[in-house]
């Protein structure tokens, strides 16, 4: 079996989303001086490699610490969308030639290679998002979740968040900012990302990897 880290490193100077507050972490004790050495980390929930729970943008929508960890793991497709430029839809064509496999799949993962802009300007510029007719088909295909190597779900300017309410409010779980999605070689494999268990998440980093036969 081979494993591949979809995860972005944490750093303090990592790319966010406009208007939020970068990492903060700090060596509080080293091996020279304390015997030990102890990080002390301040991230906001939606930094990174991360994923959204209902509770982000649902009042009363559940937390990640209060779902079952089946929800986190599963068999993924990846769709090849790499063809797409600044401003591109993500169109239902997409799913259409991919069908056979995602259809076998419990998460979809968009492969825009939007990634290798990670750290630039260019990655908060108006990459790729999907289409209204995709969310349809992955509302009614009953997903568990659906990934990208972009920054949201929804476009950069879109304070309405109108994709994330669709879909989280279906209870379709959103993985966003991964990375070396070009290394997965193979159309079916399975997907891990599990968040860090706080209470009360409404999203959180995650360590993601794809696990290859």
């Amino acid at each position: 079996m081979k494993i591949l880290d979809l995860t972005h490193t944490i750093t303090n100077d990592m790319t966010i989303f406009p208007g939020g507050k970068q990492p903060e972490n700090e060596v509080i004790c080293n091996v020279q001086e304390d015997g030990y050495k102890v990080t002390q980390i301040h991230i906001n929930s939606h930094n990174g490699t991360h994923m959204d729970a209902p509770a982000h943008v649902l009042e009363a929508g559940a937390t990640l610490d209060k779902l079952d960890v089946v929800n986190f793991v599963g068999m993924a497709a990846v769709v090849d969308c790499s063809d797409l430029n600044k401003g591109d839809i993500i169109e239902y064509d997409y799913i259409e030639k991919n069908k056979e496999i995602i259809e076998k799949a419990e998460f979809i993962i968009f492969k825009t290679d939007w990634s290798k802009y990670w750290n630039t300007e260019k990655y908060l510029d108006n990459y790729p998002v999907i289409s209204e007719e995709v969310i349809d088909y992955i509302i009614s295909n009953k997903k568990k979740g659906i990934a990208f190597d972009t920054i949201s779900v929804d476009s950069i300017d879109n304070a309405e968040l109108e994709k994330h309410h669709r879909l989280l409010s279906n209870s379709i779980l959103i993985f966003e900012n991964l990375t070396n999605l070009h290394l997965i070689d193979t159309n079916l494999f399975v997907f891990c990302a599990l968040p860090l268990k706080f209470e009360n998440s409404d999203g959180a980093p995650i360590r993601a990897i794809a696990m290859l036969d």
